[in-house]
């Protein structure tokens, strides 16, 4: 019989010698690769923020990300819409941010941090100067936040404050989410619901009569797929655009599917 001496499974490349046989450190370090990555927040850095909508968060339902009715979807009223450096043509819908207001007579004492999702962008108006009204003009890092979320960390009456903000990980409650849009010759996906970095880099699907089929990304957090998958049930393949990681979501969806119904995956990033 033989006895392993490491303090821990992972110092195992460190004591290689007293595994008897390789295909035991093999069977280790698989495991080891298979541990689902981790999104870890990321260091603050210096931007400015403002608010559109009214008390409510109603002004600020739909967006550029397609996520609809935010507060039915599970999103609520903690969002933002980003410049397009930080929208980077939708692949940063989905990520979480915290943001606190800074070095503004209109920060709330203590600097209180509220964490918002991205669910819009806030296009450029060079009809106006950066400095002065032309917020969201690049190369500028701004966020346009809702009414509710901007009045967690600022005075409204600010207009526009100096903010830091990072990325954290996104909480995603249940498993990956998939609304269904298009007809049976063309399916349009939107990813809701997403952990992690709460971010998509592609998505590939598959009917229970094909194979793995890659997925163009039409706009915000919405995919597309020419393909006939009607009367098939469907899984799917997601990648994050921040971790990399890759998720199976098999049989997402009944052969009985249809377009303007979501269905829950029971897997998710972390």
């Amino acid at each position: 019989m033989y006895k392993f001496y490491c303090n821990n499974w992972r110092d195992c490349p460190r004591c290689i010698h007293l595994f008897p046989f390789p295909s035991v450190l093999s069977f280790w370090m698989s495991i080891h690769s298979r541990i689902p990555a981790v999104f870890r927040p990321s260091p603050w850095q210096l931007a400015h923020a403002t608010f559109y909508g009214d008390d409510s968060g109603s002004g600020t339902m739909g967006g550029a990300c397609g996520y609809g009715n935010l507060l039915s979807n599970g999103y609520g009223t903690d969002t933002a819409a980003l410049s397009s450096v930080l929208f980077n043509n939708g692949y940063a819908c989905g990520q979480c941010f915290q943001i606190r207001c800074v070095q503004s007579p209109f920060c709330f004492k203590g600097s209180p941090i509220t964490t918002v999702t991205a669910t819009n962008l806030c296009p450029p108006n060079w009809s106006l100067d950066s400095n002065n009204g032309g917020w969201c003009n690049p190369p500028r890092t701004h966020f346009d936040m809702s009414k509710p979320a901007f009045m967690k960390i600022a005075q409204w009456k600010a207009g526009i404050v100096p903010v830091m903000y990072r990325r954290v990980p996104c909480a995603g409650k249940g498993g990956l989410r998939f609304n269904f849009q298009g007809n049976g010759y063309w399916l349009l996906v939107y990813v809701m619901n997403v952990g992690g970095g709460g971010d998509i880099a592609s998505l590939s699907v598959k009917g229970s009569k094909t194979g793995w089929i890659s997925m163009s990304h039409n706009w915000g957090a919405s995919y597309q797929a020419f393909a006939t998958l009607s009367r098939q049930a469907l899984s799917f393949r997601v990648t994050s655009y921040t971790s990399k990681q890759t998720v199976l979501a098999y049989d997402v969806a009944p052969s009985n599917w249809n377009v303007g119904m979501t269905y829950e995956a029971n897997v998710n990033f972390h």
